[in-house]
């Protein structure tokens, strides 16, 4: 089985495509809906709007964006009045909904999705909005929508993908510059832009860019989400099942090979910042003061960036070892299974991931849109604006990894974390596959306990006398 095949086989929705091809794909993100009948039955619509209430969750800026989504659909209807509800991330938002304090409509990211099936708090959207006219085959990430399919279903609307990348200082890392030097770069396109790396070219840069003072060329943070990418491109894996993991994977000989290759970027103290700077400040204030030239990381970080003074930056996808791979986060709109108010819940979503709403979104700079349309326009990719190569994250979101559901996901990186720090930061010679079996058994305590403490260590078997 290929490394990225759990993506496809825990995604399989059959039902979802037959939805996809019953329905009509015509019609109005904001359809006629009838009058309400008013409280004394005489059948006449009542004078009152039906309230219906959204939840998202995000920085100030996506928030108040999510706002000028409420507003604009308010404007235009007047049977229905929308109210945003927010909060500061999903997590916040899991704890409400799973509280039973759902809005009618709201955002999550999809590694809640097992908890909210399984807490039997949400309606599926397929029908609701083939009903609405969205075009899920053509206007959509295919991968973004599969993300969502769960019990034969479309669960939740995909909205936003954001595949991690690698953001890089053009001042340090001066690619032309290179090429004058001779050495491995990136080769760019007919429009002179570089589409895709080599870990070797990845590890050059780095190397070009720490030549001078305190400069450090690269930090990738020595987490799962950090090195999953690396693992995945090098023909690793991350978990040993691609839907019910009792282990992580790091003890297996292709993961140990990706490993190897990695580290020998990764643990070179030449490259990386020195522990009295990260003491000082985190690798993304480092990059931004010019201090570290590439960081990874995700669409969110962009508004940031562009806000920092005298810091020009791109990004290229992760390096590839083998094949490309990337991870990252997928967020979706989803209905209360408690609203009763569905219909109208279910057209304000319709409406929301219309491209002249997403658009609204995308513009703010935190998000990649999963409306392929508004993805490829300039209000995601912003031509005037860094990151110029901003089709970076479309073109990553294919090599997206969907990691499988995991109950004890916090309890789990708590109980690897210090072993990741110690095999990318540890100082003198690294025992890889010692402290790989020590990540591998850490994981099992957590995902798969019974098996641990129901298998003990075996004694040795004495040979025979002869």
């Amino acid at each position: 089985m290929s490394r990225l095949s759990f993506r496809r086989a825990a995604l399989a929705a059959s039902a979802l495509a037959l939805a996809l091809t019953t329905a009509a794909c015509t019609g109005d993100a904001e359809p006629d809906q009838p009058p309400t009948p008013s409280p004394d039955g005489t059948g006449k619509p009542s004078e009152k709007p039906r309230k219906v209430t959204f939840g998202a969750y995000g920085s100030e800026e996506e928030v108040a964006a999510f706002q000028s989504v409420v507003d604009s659909f308010n404007a235009s209807s007047t049977t229905r009045q929308v109210t945003l509800q927010s909060w500061p991330d999903h997590e916040s938002a899991l704890a409400d909904v799973l509280a039973g304090n759902a809005p009618d409509a709201f955002l999550t990211s999809r590694i809640d999705l097992d908890q909210l099936v399984e807490a039997e708090a949400l309606q599926p959207v397929s029908l609701l909005l083939d009903e609405r006219g969205v075009d899920f085959g053509d206007r959509f990430s295919r991968d973004a929508v599969d993300a969502f399919a769960m019990d034969d279903e479309l669960q939740c609307m995909a909205y936003s993908v954001s595949p991690m990348v690698v953001y890089y200082n053009t001042d340090l890392v001066d690619f032309d510059k290179m090429e004058r030097r001779e050495l491995d770069v990136p080769t760019a396109n007919d429009e002179g832009v570089r589409e895709r790396w080599t870990l070797a070219e990845f590890g050059a840069a780095a190397t070009f860019a720490s030549r001078r003072g305190d400069r450090r060329g690269v930090w990738i943070d020595p987490t799962l989400q950090g090195l999953a990418p690396f693992i995945y491109s090098g023909g690793g894996q991350v978990f040993d099942d691609d839907e019910a993991p009792t282990s992580l994977a790091f003890s297996d000989d292709s993961t140990r090979e990706a490993l190897n290759e990695t580290l020998a970027i990764l643990r070179n103290a030449a490259l990386t910042p020195t522990n009295a700077q990260l003491a000082r400040a985190t690798p993304v204030q480092l990059f931004k003061r010019g201090e570290l030239a590439m960081v990874a990381g995700f669409r969110n970080l962009v508004p940031e960036l562009r806000e920092a003074d005298d810091l020009d930056f791109d990004v290229l996808p992760m390096p590839v070892i083998e094949d490309r791979a990337t991870v990252g986060d997928i967020s979706g709109l989803c209905l209360s299974s408690g609203s009763e108010v569905t219909g109208d819940a279910a057209d304000f979503i319709a409406y929301a991931v219309s491209d002249a709403a997403i658009a609204t979104v995308a513009s703010t700079g935190y998000i990649v849109p999963a409306n392929t349309s508004v993805a490829a326009s300039d209000d995601f990719l912003a031509p005037d604006l860094e990151p110029a190569n901003a089709a970076a994250y479309n073109s990553s979101i294919r090599y997206m990894v969907v990691p499988p559901f995991i109950d004890q996901r916090d309890e789990l990186v708590e109980a690897v974390t210090p072993l990741l720090d110690r095999l990318v930061t540890a100082p003198g010679v690294l025992d890889l596959e010692e402290t790989t079996e020590q990540i591998d058994q850490a994981s099992r305590m957590i995902l798969s306990p019974e098996e641990e403490t129901e298998s003990p260590t075996e004694e040795p078997s004495e040979s025979p006398s002869e």
